[in-house]
C-alpha cells in the first residue's frame, strides 16, 4: 500500500523541481550612457580673412628739405620718444646758405643805416631851402628800398635757420618704427618718404577683402578678432574703414578693423582672423555627428535635464560645414543633445549623459538619482 503511494510522490517532485529551475530571476533595465554637448557658437562657419596687427596712425616721416642723408639715427622695431632725432640730411650746403643770409642781412643793415643818414641829411638841407624837393624826395625812396630790403633779408635768414633746422628729423610722437626706407649716403627730395612711425595708441587689424565681399560689407559691421598667439580668445570689434579703390596688383580692396576694447597691449605686426560676424544673429553650431533626419525634417536627440530622457526635436539648419552646421531654430545655447550614435536611440528612453572623456555630465535642473 505505501509503495505506490511512494512512487508516485518521487515524479511529482521532480516535476516541482525541473518548472523551479525553468524560471530566470528578474533584473533592473539597463540605462545605456550616451555622449552629450550642448551647442557652441558659429563663428567659426563665418567669412574669416587673415590680418595684422596694425597702429591706428601710422604717419609717414620725410624731410622737408632736400639733402643727402649722413646720419639714420634709429632701425626698424626701434622704440621712439616725441621730438627724438630720428636722420640728419649733410649740414654743410645748409650752413652755407645760413651764412650767405647772415651776410645778407647784415648787408642790408648797413645799407639802410647809410640810405637814413642821407635822407636825415637832405631833410635838414631841404628846410634851409638848400636842395630841391625832387632831390629830397629820391633820397626818401632809397630809405623805403633800404628799409623793404631789410626786412627781405631778415625773412630769408630765418627761412635758411628753419631749413637748418629741418635738416634734423625728429619724431613727431612717441612709438615705434615700422619701416625704414633710407640708409647713409642716399640723396631725398623734399617730402620723400624715408620712415614709417607706429604710435602709440589703439591698435587695428589690416585685412584685405576680395572684390565679392566689398558690396556685402559696410563700415561698423560688427566683427570678432582671434589672434594667433592668443588661440581661442576673441575680440570683439568692428569695420571701421574700406578702401574706396582696389590694389593694383592683389585687386583687394584694404579694411581696417577697430576693437571695442582697450588693445594697447597687443604686440604690432602679430597675425591674426577676423571673422565677419551676422548683423542681427547670434548662430549657434552643432557638430555633423549629432544631426539626423526624418523623411526632409532634420533633428536632433534632445536630452531633457529633469529625467534624462531623450526627445526628437527638429532643427532649421543652415549651410553644412566640413565639421560643424549652423542651427538657426531649435536650440538654444543651454540645451544637452547627444553627440553620436543617434541612429541607435529611441523616443523617451532614458540615458546616463557623459561627456568625451567618459565622465557623467551633470545636467542643470536634473533630479537625484
Amino acid at each position: 500500500m505505501l509503495r505506490p503511494i511512494v512512487n508516485l510522490t518521487l515524479p511529482l517532485a521532480l516535476v516541482a523541481l525541473l518548472a523551479a529551475c525553468g524560471k530566470e530571476p528578474t533584473s533592473e533595465p539597463v540605462i545605456r550612457a550616451a555622449m552629450v554637448t550642448q551647442p557652441q557658437s558659429a563663428i567659426e562657419l563665418q567669412e574669416a580673412y587673415p590680418g595684422e596687427v596694425r597702429a591706428r596712425f601710422e604717419p609717414e616721416l620725410a624731410f622737408r628739405i632736400a639733402g643727402k642723408v649722413s646720419k639714420r639715427l634709429v632701425d626698424s622695431g626701434q622704440r621712439v620718444k616725441k621730438n627724438q632725432a630720428l636722420a640728419e640730411l649733410d649740414p654743410d650746403d645748409m650752413r652755407l646758405k645760413l651764412d650767405a643770409m647772415r651776410a645778407q642781412l647784415a648787408a642790408a643793415e648797413a645799407n639802410l643805416q647809410l640810405v637814413k643818414t642821407e635822407r636825415d641829411r637832405y631833410k635838414t638841407l631841404l628846410g634851409r631851402q638848400l636842395v630841391s624837393r625832387s632831390q629830397y624826395d629820391n633820397t626818401e625812396n632809397l630809405y623805403r628800398a633800404g628799409l623793404a630790403r631789410l626786412n627781405q633779408a631778415k625773412a630769408e635768414y630765418k627761412v635758411a635757420s628753419n631749413q637748418a633746422d629741418y635738416a634734423v628729423l625728429r619724431a613727431p610722437q612717441d612709438g615705434v618704427i615700422a619701416e625704414r626706407m633710407i640708409d647713409v649716403g642716399q640723396v631725398v627730395s623734399p617730402g620723400q618718404t624715408v620712415l614709417s612711425l607706429a604710435a602709440d595708441g589703439d591698435r587695428e587689424v589690416q585685412i584685405d577683402l576680395p572684390e565679392h565681399m566689398v558690396s556685402k560689407l559696410e563700415i561698423g559691421q560688427k566683427v570678432a578678432v582671434e589672434l594667433w598667439s592668443q588661440p581661442g580668445k576673441r575680440y570683439i570689434g568692428y569695420i571701421r574703414e574700406i578702401s574706396p579703390s582696389a590694389d593694383a596688383q592683389s585687386r583687394t580692396y584694404a579694411a581696417r578693423v577697430a576693437f571695442n576694447t582697450d588693445t594697447t597691449r597687443v604686440a604690432l605686426g602679430l597675425s591674426a582672423r577676423v571673422f565677419i560676424l551676422e548683423k542681427d544673429q547670434d548662430a549657434l553650431a552643432i557638430p555633423l555627428s549629432a544631426l539626423t533626419a526624418e523623411g526632409q525634417q532634420p533633428y536632433v536627440w534632445w536630452l531633457d535635464p529633469a529625467t534624462s530622457t531623450l526627445h526628437k526635436r527638429p532643427v532649421r539648419v543652415g549651410p553644412y560645414g566640413e565639421r560643424l552646421v549652423p542651427v538657426l531654430e531649435g536650440l538654444s545655447a543651454d540645451d544637452w543633445f547627444v553627440l553620436a550614435g543617434v541612429e541607435m536611440l529611441h523616443e523617451g528612453e532614458k540615458v546616463r549623459p557623459v561627456d568625451r572623456d567618459n565622465r557623467t555630465v551633470e545636467l542643470t535642473g536634473q533630479e537625484p538619482q
